[in-house]
């Protein structure tokens, strides 16, 4: 049996997933958490074969969360789990070593598929982000989302700016220095051609990676 640990901070998600899954003869959600904190404790203690990660979440989010449990426990198979399937969360997780990503409004059938080849050590990508990924490499960088350049870190800092986190918060919430996420925030804006937290909003709006506050 392929336990699993279920990551989302939508109960209603959580509880159809849940049910989905178990209703499989070989897979059993162990257990639920609805943050990222969450599912980086409970993975030490119940060991489960598989994470499915929802990708944004408040708090540290799925990246930071898949980074740390990767760090904590290397033989952990993460599968992303996102409402969206463009943006810089499926290249930010494959670079971590997350074997799959799959959409919210994928089918058990494809769900289950995802969770089987990660515990074979093989990756899964849905069709959209395969072809979505595909796409990018075929039309170059001219056709990314400006957000694609940036690095795991600073990824993250734009997710909490885009919470509405405080520089004391995000300091506490990544385990470093307020100056550090200042140093982080000034160099993503020079990536994006952007000089203060507006503008990063807008242009998050205007690629499409803006959802209540989350990239």
């Amino acid at each position: 049996m392929i336990s699993v640990l279920l990551v989302d901070d939508h109960q209603l998600v959580r509880t159809g997933i849940q049910a989905l899954l178990n209703s499989s003869n070989e897979i059993q959600v162990v257990a639920v958490a609805d943050t990222g904190e969450q599912a980086v404790d409970m993975v030490g203690e119940i060991k489960p074969d598989v994470v499915l990660m929802d990708v944004s979440m408040p708090g540290i989010g799925g990246v930071e969360a898949s980074r740390r449990i990767l760090r904590q426990n290397p033989n952990v198979k993460i599968i992303g789990l996102s409402a969206y399937n463009e943006g810089p969360f499926p290249q930010q997780l494959l670079k971590l070593g997350v074997l799959g990503f799959i959409s919210k409004s994928s089918s058990a059938d494809e769900m289950i598929c995802a969770i089987r080849k990660a515990v074979e050590g093989q990756r899964y990508l849905c069709n959209d982000v395969a072809n979505h990924l595909a796409s990018q490499n075929l039309l170059g960088n001219h056709h990314q989302s400006p957000f694609a350049k940036l690095s795991q870190r600073e990824t993250e800092i734009v997710t909490l700016i885009l919470q509405g986190k405080t520089i004391p918060e995000m300091a506490e919430m990544l385990a470093i220095s307020s100056k550090t996420v200042n140093t982080y925030r000034y160099r993503l804006y020079d990536k994006l051609k952007i000089k203060n937290d507006v503008e990063l909003t807008r242009l998050a709006v205007k690629c499409g990676h803006f959802d209540t506050g989350l990239i």
